[in-house]
């Protein structure tokens, strides 16, 4: 009989509570939360419900327990993504699609832990409106565009990496709004060009943050407080590239709505990337993209503790939207301005899906996935409160032992 996958809850209840102990007066509300979340996320401390195979014959039972639905879940993202995606299907555009990258300098991303809501906000402000800027140049694309953008704050061993990923459709609406202006193939726009604009909006914005009194400094960095000292902190900055990167267009629509899937509700790590764990470390894959091939791929092992720090640093603010729409998808003319892209581009609106119905049950009590061992419906025959135990009892599982 093979082990249970291993999982980030199961690190954080063995060395949770030790972890908080050692860290006490260091851990913030937020980052509490997620860990109390993830623990309980799937147990019987959040409650369930008991469901049964609709054949008689069959009858199989299965338990199941709630999610807990935080976003730093990495059970929970699955569901939300593919909710997500579903929503975002119907505006997908018969056109290419291009990925963009907007990372911040290792000088930014250190001062920015320190001011996450402010700062992930002008990476995700500066980052758009560089977008939009260049494409509405006649000498690049004179085009109002679409854009979606994901904020990731981590690297693949959970450093602090903060960057947004755009989804860009390679094309846009002329300025007067009369016609669709396409993008030549492999190309949308230049990344120098980009790269400048967006070193000094970005750190345009800082300066003036900080003048404000926006800005909060710690540590190794309370002297920053002082303007002299973050100029001259600053100033080495306007003199290197940014990194922009843009990737060659998607195959198609739905390849786009797989990236995408990706990349929308990923946390700082899956549970399917983590390898072992012990008493007092955690092993798990990584992967360099600074190198092609199967050697970008290897493993980083951690002591338990850091582990559990790298994870948590990237607990994001509450109410911080982690997903952004701007330019033509922007909240309040996203509606319109989709109408006319699909006018412009001689595109039927995407019909809408009839509700399914459920022969006479209600859908809320009805799983959406078949019995697995006869495909029958499964029915949910009663539902538990948190830290309450069903009623009714699972199918035993038979576990065959082949001595031939």
């Amino acid at each position: 009989m093979s082990r249970p996958a291993l999982e980030v809850a199961d690190i954080f209840r063995d060395h949770g509570s030790a972890w908080r102990d050692a860290n006490a007066g260091h851990v913030s509300l937020g980052q509490m939360k997620v860990m109390s979340a993830i623990e309980r996320c799937r147990t019987a401390a959040l409650g369930g419900h008991v469901a049964r195979c609709e054949n008689a014959a069959c009858g199989h039972t299965v338990i199941a327990y709630n999610s807990c639905r935080n976003r730093h879940c990495p059970k929970c993202q699955g569901v939300a993504a593919r909710e997500w995606m579903e929503a975002r299907a119907a505006e997908l555009l018969p056109v290419p699609y291009f990925h963009v990258v907007f990372t911040l300098p290792a000088a930014i991303a250190d001062i920015a832990y320190q001011n996450k809501a402010l700062i992930y906000d002008l990476l995700f402000k500066v980052s758009a409106e560089t977008m939009t800027t260049i494409a509405a140049d006649p000498k690049h694309l004179g085009a109002k565009i679409a854009i979606t953008s994901v904020l990731h704050t981590w690297g693949s061993a959970m450093t602090h990496h903060p960057h947004v990923h755009m989804i860009v459709p390679g094309g846009g609406i002329a300025t007067d709004g009369t016609r669709w202006i396409a993008k030549r193939p492999n190309f949308l726009l230049p990344v120098l060009v980009l790269s400048k604009l967006f070193r000094r909006l970005m750190l345009e914005r800082l300066t003036a943050a900080h003048a404000e009194g926006l800005l909060s400094f710690y540590g190794a960095h309370a002297h920053l407080a002082d303007a002299g000292m973050f100029a001259d902190y600053l100033a080495p900055l306007k003199k290197t590239r940014w990194f922009v990167y843009a990737k060659r267009p998607f195959a198609g629509p739905k390849s786009v709505l797989a990236y995408l899937s990706l990349y929308t509700h990923r946390v700082a790590i899956s549970n399917r990337r983590l390898i072992a764990a012990d008493g007092n470390s955690v092993t798990f894959k990584v992967k360099d993209y600074r190198i092609d091939g199967p050697g970008r791929y290897t493993m980083i092992t951690l002591n338990t503790h850091e582990f559990i720090r790298r994870f948590l640093i990237h607990v994001l603010p509450k109410g911080f939207h982690r997903i952004r729409h701007y330019g033509l998808l922007a909240s309040g003319v996203k509606a319109e301005n989709l109408a006319r892209m699909r006018a412009l581009l001689d595109v039927a609106p995407p019909d809408q899906p009839a509700p399914e119905a459920v022969n006479g049950a209600d859908a809320a009590d009805v799983l959406p996935t078949p019995c697995p061992c006869c495909g029958a419906r499964m029915f949910i025959i009663e539902r538990f409160e948190a830290g309450c135990q069903p009623r009714h009892r699972p199918t035993p599982v038979i576990i065959r032992i082949d001595t031939s």
